[in-house]
């Protein structure tokens, strides 16, 4: 008789080996949860009739069932809050169990068939356990399926490991030392856009033709049609969700463990309505919270080689932290607390059941904001809102009630993320104005859940008014411009360097300026040089004005600590005869 190969094939899910809210027929623990029923198994090594007569007797001996209850009755204390767990038991002994997941592979491609001779050809990866992830709840399982989704919509095709994108579990994610010599670079990325991306990015964040004043977001034939100003995070977060992070050597991020905590923006000039945009993303910072590690990513935004918005990033990776590294940055754009008093403005706008499917429109194809059972599996009732859009809503309510929708006058913008939002809730933006600078905070009306805390934003004076808190150095710097444009071809064959000023007023940073006079016919932009400058000064406001006027020399600003110099030291000495003959006030 031939012998006869039988095989069984076993079908579960993940709600089945992780536990789910509501389904009950996969997993009492979970079901159990919402109605305080903790559910776990014991798996005990015992003496018993079944195991005397295959184990010695003294080893039988001392499994006894008394080296088992302890443990039962642990588990069935009120102050236990273990749920879920597996332990094996036995003389004495307990140690809990956990499933283990290899990183695995993707075998498909977006529009294309899935075949078995796809997984044939990609066995090897899916059985390969090294660097192995140990998920521990089915948020865990099932976030790397969100996000290989998100990359299939937005990017058209899957690459071969997820683990570029989002897939690993908290265990696998660390920082080497590698990774902490700050100033790498990332891939940099192209976003080309026309006024179809601006209109739709406005409607996302909830601007409408009910008002009046959103129509110069809204018509492109408007007579002052204007991009807003936050949608300067949108050509920069390709650094964040296209997987640049997981190119750098050294951060063993599990995207699925990544949270976006806080975002900061600051614009150079008011951002153009169509084009092609350039990011350059380096890791600025990357501080040990324990927990978990902070990193900070800096994004500086170009059109051509003129410098037009810079964005940080700080994102917090569960499970990352205990490498030794510091908890603080110089680097971190700090968010603030507002002053202690009622606000002095408040909006209260409505966010639409569409809201969010709205938003995704531009550019964060994440399912976690459009598909209801995505959200469950991440613990949501339903889609939350993008914490961006919040952002955007925020920002906009400051340039209405104190900007008159003047999106020039817009300079920067800083906020912390708190809480999700749900489609349909209404945001609460509380504002208290100090000088140019207006501290916000936001909340959902319903629940006076705050979701924005410690954000700010700064604003440039009014056309009309009063100069005295403007720096004087702009005047300079306007009148340098304007020379260079006569000028430029002949100061880059006396000069052939590229100069960069940090102006700092009243101690804070004031301002960044770059003349070029290596490159070109010679330009001036406002903002930091794209490369690397060959001389970099550092002085305060009033020591420049000093310097340019004569009445400071700027060799005894020098060595009295008023002008910092950095790079070719010989080479200011041909920018002091261009500040004498060409800034002239």
């Amino acid at each position: 008789m031939k012998n006869i190969l039988s095989l069984i094939i076993m079908t579960a899910s993940a709600a089945g080996i992780y536990g789910n809210f509501g389904q009950a027929n996969y997993s009492a623990a979970k079901l159990g949860r919402k109605y305080n029923i903790h559910c776990n198994t014991i798996a005990p090594v015992a003496g018993s009739r079944l195991t005397e007569t295959v184990m010695p007797p003294d080893l039988v001996a001392s499994l006894k069932p008394e080296y088992v209850a302890p443990l039962v009755l642990w588990l069935c204390h009120d102050q236990c809050q273990e749920n879920g767990g597996l332990f094996e038991v036995g003389a004495g002994w307990i140690g809990k169990l956990r499933w283990e997941r290899s990183q695995g592979d993707i075998v498909r491609q977006k529009n294309q068939p899935m075949n078995p001779e796809a997984v044939r050809d990609q066995w090897e990866k899916i059985c390969d356990f090294t660097d192995a992830t140990k998920p521990t709840n089915i948020q865990e399982s099932l976030q790397s399926i969100v996000s290989v989704l998100s990359r299939v919509e937005s990017e058209g095709e899957v690459g071969a490991n997820p683990t570029a994108a989002a897939a690993s579990a908290t265990s696998t994610s660390g920082i080497n030392p590698v990774s902490r010599d700050l100033g790498q670079k990332l891939p940099p990325s192209t976003f080309s856009f026309n006024h179809t991306q601006c209109i739709l990015y406005a409607l996302g964040v909830g601007m409408s033709t009910k008002d009046p004043d959103h129509l110069r977001f809204l018509y492109e034939g408007h007579p002052d049609f204007s991009c807003l100003p936050t949608f300067g995070v949108i050509p920069s977060q390709a650094a964040m969700m296209d997987g640049g992070l997981s190119s750098v050597p050294g951060l063993n991020i599990d995207f699925t463990q990544v949270l976006h905590g806080e975002q900061y923006l600051e614009l150079y000039k008011p951002l153009p309505t169509s084009g092609q945009l350039t990011s350059e993303a380096t890791i600025a910072d990357v501080l040990d919270k324990g927990s978990g590690a902070v990193i900070l990513l800096d994004v500086n935004t170009y059109s051509g080689n003129e410098l037009v918005c810079y964005n940080q990033f700080s994102v917090f990776v569960v499970g990352a932290g205990g490498f030794g590294g510091k908890r603080t940055s110089e680097k971190a754009k700090a968010p603030l607390p507002p002053p202690q008093r009622a606000p002095d403005a408040v909006v209260i706008d409505s966010t639409t059941r569409d809201q969010a499917a709205l938003y995704r429109l531009s550019g964060d194809w994440n399912p976690l904001h459009i598909d209801p059972s995505f959200a469950a599996m991440g613990g949501f009732k339903a889609p939350i809102l993008h914490g961006l859009c919040s952002f955007g809503f925020a920002a906009r309510h400051v340039l209405k009630q104190f900007a008159d929708n003047d999106p020039s006058r817009f300079k920067a913008i800083k906020v912390r993320f708190v809480k999700p939002v749900m489609p349909g809730q209404s945001l609460q933006t509380e504002m208290w104005k100090e000088g140019n600078r207006i501290h916000i905070q936001c909340k959902v009306k319903e629940t006076d859940a705050v979701v924005l805390s410690g954000a700010y934003v700064d604003l440039h004076a009014a056309s009309g008014a009063s100069p005295e808190n403007l720096p004087q150095s702009e005047l300079v710097f306007a009148e340098i411009g304007r020379r260079i444009k006569d000028l430029g071809s002949e100061l880059v064959k006396k000069v052939n360097a590229v100069f960069s000023w940090e102006i700092t007023k009243d101690g804070k940073n004031s301002a960044q300026w770059t003349i070029d006079l290596k490159n070109g016919s010679g330009s001036l932009h406002k903002g930091p040089y794209n490369g690397k400058a060959d001389v970099t000064f550092a002085v305060s406001d009033e020591d420049f004005m000093e310097v340019v006027q004569g009445k400071l020399n700027p060799q005894k600003a020098f060595f009295s600590g008023k002008l910092k110099v950095r790079g070719n030291i010989m080479l200011s000495q041909k920018l002091e005869v261009i500040l004498k003959d060409y800034a002239k006030l």
